[in-house]
């Protein structure tokens, strides 16, 4: 079968045309299109038409900035079969700050130099007021309309496994972004390990609201089922988060087997789901929820498996995965069909010594949920401050090392050389291994150390946003600097509802609370703000260092 990604598309159509590969939903969770394999193959075929007439060819860097669903996952497969390369960035929402936006827009533009962006009639007027507030050479922009042709006598470039199939770029808020580059070989490779380990079958049905610019949308999201022979239910993150149960509702209508999850996602069904609107789901059909994406938490799964279980999750069906755009996705995964192990180690050995000691007698202790083992074909490792492998339990950074890697970030050999290691790839991610687990603490470049402790943001971010009146997942914690003891203080910054005085003061003193039964750290700063100041990236994850700077610039600091 087929090895490139419209080669595999074109060989599942020819197995079984009628067969349906695609369902997407509108805002109330309702089918706006079931494409059978050969009308979606038609749909392709129609965006490569006009790729085709706007100039689109071989190795042509193409960027899909389109928020209609049907056009971008057509106008991707067709930028794919005119031999060029796609690349999906989000488009400017009110959730992402304007101006970084335009600047990580900017620096795309000079440094990965597309040749063409693909636009929708939704966001094309947005998209050509970015373009007029750039400078240098613009590249050529194209609305692509919903077209679907007839598939006899279809022109369809002939790409080499080695070729660059796509660009996944970075979710940052600051500095340049960077376009992953991976190859038809890797992607396939990828998914043939990770269906290996999920025990993924055609005959499973993948229900998703991820972006498809992110790696974990985009590929198990996306990709796996449509080149797999898998059914896909697609809808946008937008009406996820207006409307959580419309997840549950499609699970249950379309007896999906797999969905995948941010950690926040957990907490955030489990409060904001209500019993009205999940009359008649039946959830029996999951075979699992996969958490991916930050720092898994067991306080997340077990809220999650009680206010679901009525409906038939248990923990059994929580699983886990650690993945990366550079691996082209997972680089571990905790077994189907069984709750993934947690270790209980001593706080204090952990956070002061950063050895992963298990827990014993009465001192305090953290859960902390494996994200399961290497899947074939990947290898890992724990590394010291000098690079060199540290046994079980010690904490360092994370390294992978797999034959299903990134080819290069695009046109930056810079930031590709300083990524590797004697081969293996550096992911900026500190954790630990324990008898072939891997348990995965925060990233690097996030930790604080204040009092001697090891602080990992996303530990506190967990506690703060399971306080009542605190939006689970709109949190950040940042180091603050103070001049007096010549080091940083842990500051915290949560959105909430409520402006009354009275009632945000209780707040605070919750979020004080629950941080130090939590962490034993003393938060120094709690500041409490309305929906919507926090500045996350496109992929949905808290910009620490954006937020802080934007804080002490309101304090004139």
């Amino acid at each position: 079968m087929g090895r490139t990604l419209t080669g595999r598309l074109a060989a599942l159509t020819g197995e079984a045309p009628e067969r349906e590969c695609l369902r997407l939903l509108d805002a109330a969770g309702q089918p706006s299109a079931v494409l059978s394999r050969r009308r979606f193959l038609e749909g392709v075929h129609g965006a490569a038409e006009q790729l085709r007439a706007a100039g689109a060819g071989p190795r042509d860097l193409v960027v899909l900035i389109q928020r209609d669903l049907l056009t971008l996952v057509t106008t991707f497969f067709g930028a794919s079969l005119v031999g060029a390369i796609p690349s999906i960035l989000p488009f400017a929402t009110e959730k992402l700050d304007p101006v970084r936006y335009r600047e990580a827009m900017a620096a795309l533009i000079r440094v990965a130099q597309p040749a063409l962006i693909a636009t929708d009639a939704l966001v094309a007027g947005d998209v050509a007021a970015l373009l007029d507030a750039a400078s240098g050479p613009l590249p050529r922009t194209l609305t692509v309309e919903p077209r679907f042709v007839s598939l006899v006598g279809g022109l369809q470039h002939e790409a080499s496994p080695e070729d660059t199939a796509l660009l996944q770029h970075s979710s940052g808020t600051t500095g340049l972004q960077k376009g992953v580059a991976l190859s038809h070989r890797a992607i396939f490779e990828q998914l043939d390990a990770y269906s290996a380990a999920l025990g993924f079958t055609p005959d499973d049905v993948i229900v998703s609201w991820l972006p498809l610019y992110h790696d974990m949308g985009l590929i198990a999201g996306f990709l796996m089922p449509l080149l797999t022979g898998a059914r896909l239910v697609l809808m946008s993150p937008f009406d996820w988060v207006r409307a959580p149960h419309l997840l549950m509702q499609a699970i249950s209508a379309n007896r999906g087997t797999f969905t995948w999850l941010p950690n926040f996602a957990y907490n955030f069904c489990a409060q904001k789901i209500r019993d009205r609107d999940l009359e008649g789901v039946d959830l029996s059909s999951m075979r699992a929820f996969i958490n991916c994406s930050e720092p898994v938490y067991d306080a997340s799964h077990r809220l999650f498996a009680e206010r679901f279980e009525p409906y038939g999750v248990g923990l059994d069906r929580l699983a886990v995965c650690y993945a990366m755009a550079e691996t082209v996705f997972a680089v571990t995964q905790t077994p189907v069909g069984e709750p993934a192990p947690v270790d209980v180690v001593d706080r204090a050995s952990l956070r002061g010594e950063n050895f992963a000691r298990p827990a014993t007698g009465d001192a305090p202790a953290e859960r902390i949920v494996s994200c399961g083992r290497p899947i074939p074909g990947m290898e890992v490792r724990v590394l010291g401050e000098d690079r060199t492998p540290l046994p079980d339990r010690h904490v360092g950074e994370i390294a992978v090392r797999s034959s299903y890697m990134l080819s290069e970030y695009y046109r930056r050999p810079d930031a590709t050389e300083a990524a590797f290691c004697d081969g293996w790839y550096l992911t900026g991610d500190l954790g630990y291994m324990a008898e072939g687990e891997v348990y995965v603490l925060g990233r690097k470049k996030d930790l604080l150390i204040v009092g001697g402790k090891n602080i990992y943001p996303q530990d506190l971010e967990a506690l703060a946003s399971a306080v009542e009146g605190v939006h689970p997942g709109r949190v950040a914690v940042f180091g603050v600097p103070n001049p007096q003891t010549g080091t940083e203080d842990a500051g915290l910054v949560a959105e909430v509802d409520t402006d009354d005085e009275a009632a945000q003061n209780e707040i605070r003193a919750a979020i004080r609370r629950a941080v130090a039964a939590g962490s034993d750290v003393s938060l120094r700063h709690v500041w409490l703000v309305p929906r919507g100041w926090l500045i996350k990236t496109s992929s949905g994850k808290v910009a620490r260092s954006a937020n802080r700077d934007k804080l002490l610039a309101e304090m004139g600091e």
